[in-house]
């Protein structure tokens, strides 16, 4: 029987059967939105969280990675990497940046992903992680194998998205990034949420 039902995408959604090498993502913002979208947890619809605040777009194509979680494994790993203490999980899945050249101008669809790196962001005292990741043939991005290989100023624009893209007009700045790491840390975040989901859901 024909399936007549759209699957959740956090939960419903599969990783895909080489993860975490290349996962699937699930895309909610893209360049050209001025809204900030993110999934509804309970329906799994795409809704409005709230218009991109002050001047900021997202660089890249903004999404989660399916069937992962952010909870104490996420946390753990954070620590570990910073020294820091008393950092949870910010209680969401995963979120990706996939870089591509061509222009995506919806969200609410699924892509494949080859993760390279990342930023151990930290939110007040929650971890969270961003994923880079490369979209799969992509003609400029897929040769890309680790974080280090990417020119400087792109690196420096997604930093720089991140550190401002909650800041208030007054200056008032909620998130750090601690560290900037590569392909085998972006791969140990995954396995980690990837834990943190199977031990919650």
């Amino acid at each position: 029987m024909t399936e007549r039902y759209i699957h959740h995408p956090w939960h419903g959604v599969d990783i895909g059967p080489n993860a975490p090498n290349i996962v699937t993502a699930f895309i909610e913002i893209t360049p050209s939105d001025t809204m900030k979208y993110e999934i509804d947890k309970t329906s799994g619809i795409l809704k409005v969280d709230r218009p991109q605040l002050y001047s900021n777009v997202v660089p890249a194509l903004y999404g989660f990675i399916p069937k992962t979680y952010c909870r104490e494994e996420v946390a753990k790993c954070c620590m570990e990497k910073t020294g820091l203490t008393g950092i949870i999980g910010d209680g969401d899945p995963l979120d990706i940046l996939v870089l591509t050249e061509h222009r995506i101008a919806q969200g609410n669809i699924l892509v494949q992903a080859k993760p390279i790196g990342g930023f151990r962001m930290i939110d007040k005292n929650e971890a969270d992680d961003k994923i880079i990741a490369v979209l799969v043939q992509d003609s400029m991005y897929a040769h890309y194998e680790d974080m280090s290989q990417l020119p400087e100023g792109i690196i420096n624009r997604l930093k720089h998205y991140f550190l401002t893209y909650k800041r208030s007009p007054e200056g008032i700045q909620p998130v750090e990034i601690p560290e900037v790491y590569g392909r085998e840390g972006a791969l140990q975040v995954i396995n980690a949420s990837r834990i943190d989901y199977a031990n919650h859901f």
